[in-house]
């Protein structure tokens, strides 16, 4: 008797400490998640040169950044977007009523360093405008997952609902931003104008300065891309057939593979791939008989971008055609090979297809060039570059500002212990 009540007190304590044990395993995993904390900062002296661009950095300035990636923030399941926002100092509040009267929209097409699209996007972002983002078919699924958690962030800025793997030089390219167009056109937000953007611009213009830009004299209602009549030396690229290999390069089908002139008797144009549209002009290309045939004409071209906009903002009855524009039109600073020594110095970084990747001595020619954007930027090769691009702007916005300042869209603050000034950007 004695034993067989010693077997059930056992028995009776192992069931009382498995269901102990259970329930706190059970209360732990339904437990909320906490954010991971960022990781400790690391310092580094800004450059010599950027001391120039922002006033009073002359007393051994440092920045201040977190090691931890962006997406490592992004996909912290357990990081609220409010928070999100906060750490990678997004704009949440308009600036102004002019800008808010004045709604742009745009369009980026990215497949790579998810760093460079948040410093990109959080550059041009303002709750008044959209933003359409192009996720190149081919990025990595990580990569993919990190944008689209990026952009549910926010309610004014969606994924393409259509993706395409993107070709240099392809017609896939001109076909990721007319998928980005036809979502635009649906958009409730009132936008004005369309500019279209790849993942290695930045903004040299605030968004005040685009607005005001897009409203001025020479501008206004009129779509800007800058081009010419198309020159002999790119001919070839319209008057010869091409074929298109999926995610590598375009090749030429051959000499004898020669195409029929373009539909409706179109002068063809060449110039750059970017622009900045109406919104009447939008709806044009996407409904017009004309640019439709043309589209389809430019299928087995080579590049398509590059004459595809221009030709059509060529076009007298198209709304806000400018026929007479030449290369008018400050869209962006670039720095082409060819063009060393006649309208630039020299590329202070290194050239990469002929454009310049721009380094920390590109800065002053880049500011003074007074366009709307540049091009291009790499993070891993010149880092420095873009830190001081990105506080320059910043620092600009802000101060253009008509509302108060919140503390967490500073890429910069005062240290309490001495007069040194500390950057704060999880995302670079």
């Amino acid at each position: 008797m004695c034993q067989i009540e010693g077997t059930k007190c056992s028995f009776l304590l192992c069931l009382g400490m498995s269901i102990i044990i259970c329930s706190v395993i059970y209360l732990r995993t339904r437990a909320p998640t906490e954010p991971k904390p960022l990781e400790t900062a690391s310092f580094r002296a800004l450059s010599g040169e950027f001391k120039a661009f922002l006033p009073g950095l002359d007393r051994g300035f440092k920045w201040h950044r977190h090691d931890s990636q962006a997406e490592q923030l992004i996909l912290n399941s357990g990081l609220q977007c409010s928070d999100l926002t906060r750490h990678l100092h997004f704009i949440t509040k308009p600036l102004s009523h002019e800008e808010v009267d004045y709604p742009l929209a745009f369009i980026l097409t990215v497949h790579k360093e998810l760093g460079l699209l948040v410093r990109l996007l959080r550059a041009i972002y303002m709750p008044q405008n959209v933003y359409c983002i192009h996720v190149d078919a081919k990025a990595p699924l990580e990569y993919q997952e990190a944008v689209r958690r990026l952009v549910s962030c926010f309610k004014n800025a969606f994924l393409s609902s259509r993706s395409e793997t993107v070709t240099y030089a392809g017609f896939s390219r001109l076909q990721a931003d007319l998928n980005c167009m036809t979502d635009l056109a649906k958009s409730k937000i009132g936008w004005r104008k369309v500019v279209n953007l790849c993942g290695q611009d930045f903004p040299i213009m605030s968004n005040l300065e685009l607005v005001r830009y897009m409203q001025s004299k020479e501008w206004r209602d009129i779509n800007m891309t800058p081009g010419v009549k198309q020159p002999m030396s790119m001919r070839h690229r319209t008057q010869l057939q091409h074929r298109e290999i999926t995610g590598s390069h375009v090749v030429r089908k051959g000499q004898s593979f020669k195409k029929g002139p373009p539909p409706h008797r179109l002068q063809i144009y060449f110039g750059t791939a970017y622009y900045a549209l109406t919104r009447a002009f939008v709806d044009f290309v996407l409904k017009s008989p004309i640019a439709k045939d043309f589209l389809e004409w430019s299928k087995d071209t080579f590049s398509p971008d590059e004459h595809y906009w221009v030709t059509l903002n060529h076009i007298k009855d198209a709304p806000g055609s400018h026929i007479d524009g030449g290369w008018a039109g400050n869209i962006r600073a670039i720095k082409w090979r060819d063009q060393e020594g006649r309208t630039h110095n020299g590329c202070k970084g290194r050239y990469a297809r002929d454009i310049c990747v721009f380094g920390v001595d590109d800065l002053s020619w880049i500011i003074n060039k007074k366009s709307m954007f540049a091009n291009k930027f790499e993070s891993k090769t010149f880092p420095e570059a873009l830190d001081c691009l990105e506080k320059w702007h910043r620092n600009k916005v802000l101060n253009q500002a008509t509302v108060p300042i919140e503390p967490s869209w500073l890429l910069t603050t005062q240290s309490n212990s001495s007069t040194e000034y500390y950057n704060s950007s999880a995302g670079a």
